[in-house]
């Protein structure tokens, strides 16, 4: 390896560092920005439909075509907030009609022999029952501690929430306004011997990423419609919700459709524990289960396959380790961003890194 190749090494992993640190420091930062490319991309053909509008000699502003759209862009996210609040507002008061009683003498039977199960197994000693370590872990969780933080900490989400809405709305408007401002910002710190490159590379993430969150709401949209309907199917008042948290939920790769299943599975019981455990409620647990896992399995082979193919494509153990990668990395938030960020890391190796056969590899489809 030559002296220059082994400079242009340390000055690649030397800005690899400088950019890890300062994406770590300022995650809040980038994230509206991100969010706010994203608003604005999907805004743009908006602008552009308003820009062409002309009444008599009148023709619309740039300023007021941005303005409209933003308001319509943050219009839909809040009237589909406002629609998901009164289902859940109709859930707790569902909740709250539920006869404990009932419940009780329906989960009597399945509780003992569980019970029993456990002290076969030794998992319980004979001094100890389900009701009393169920008492316990209540009681040790609901204490003035625990209120006094669980408060604290839902002002500062809510304080996050309206500081991430405004910064979010106010940056959106700029990128709305003049559609080449992220790119100019991009270019502005760019070295002049690299300028072409990165063009390339802010061209091609602009086009597939449009790609990628457009499939990515179709997905979402297809999973909550077909979760909803088949809930309705069996029965269930809260169908609509259980449709939509799943929907939400999916967008979490690979553990997402899991947790969203279990808490649909929960709020399905929720409503109907006044059933016999055995006749009514264990068949309706397992048709529940058969929907989620029936639907998981269509969007996995066949509508993510195809609606994602032309964005991502890559393979999907090769997707899978890098998921694993962002969970280790970031949790939750990494496994959401792990894809669109796997599409600009791969955008840039195809430009930057295209003399190594790993680059090439992993571009090859791009």
């Amino acid at each position: 390896m030559t002296s220059n190749t082994q400079k242009n090494w340390l000055f690649i992993l030397a800005g690899l560092t400088i950019a890890g640190f300062i994406v770590w420091y300022f995650f809040s930062i980038i994230l509206y920005i991100l969010a706010a490319a994203v608003l604005s991309i999907i805004g743009q053909p908006i602008v552009q439909w308003f820009d062409k509008i002309k009444i008599g000699k009148f023709r619309f502003p740039h300023i007021l075509s941005t303005s409209l759209t933003l308001l319509i862009l943050f219009l839909l996210i809040f009237t589909f907030i406002g629609a998901i609040v009164p289902f859940i507002i109709s859930q707790a008061s569902v909740l709250s009609e539920i006869n404990l009683e009932a419940i009780t003498q329906s989960l009597e039977d399945p509780i003992y022999n569980l019970q029993m199960l456990m002290y076969k197994y030794g998992l319980l000693s004979e001094k100890e029952t389900i009701e009393t370590i169920i008492t316990t872990k209540l009681f040790s969780f609901l204490n003035i501690g625990t209120f006094s933080d669980f408060f604290s900490r839902l002002f500062s989400i809510a304080g996050n929430v309206i500081v991430a809405i405004f910064s979010t709305a106010f940056i959106t408007f700029f990128f709305l306004k003049d559609k080449n401002l992220f790119m100019n910002g991009i270019m502005l710190i760019t070295p002049l011997r690299y300028q072409r490159e990165v063009i390339n590379i802010l061209s091609s993430c602009r086009r597939l990423l449009t790609k990628y969150f457009l499939g990515l709401c179709l997905d979402v949209c297809i999973v909550i419609t077909v979760i909803t309907i088949g809930m309705s199917l069996l029965g269930l008042k809260n169908a609509l919700i259980i449709g939509v948290i799943a929907g939400i939920m999916n967008i979490v790769p690979y553990v997402g459709p899991i947790i969203g299943g279990t808490i649909g599975v929960l709020l399905g019981i929720s409503i109907n524990l006044d059933m016999d455990f055995y006749s009514q409620m264990l068949p309706l647990i397992l048709k529940m289960i058969a929907i989620f896992v029936g639907v998981n399995i269509i969007d996995g082979y066949i509508l993510q396959s195809i609606i994602f193919s032309k964005s991502v494509r890559a393979h999907p153990l090769e997707l899978f380790l890098v998921i694993l990668i962002a969970a280790t990395i970031a949790g939750i938030p990494g496994m959401i961003l792990a894809i669109p960020s796997y599409i600009v890391v791969r955008i840039v190796a195809k430009e930057f890194l295209n003399q190594f056969r790993i680059a090439q590899k992993i571009t090859e489809k791009i």
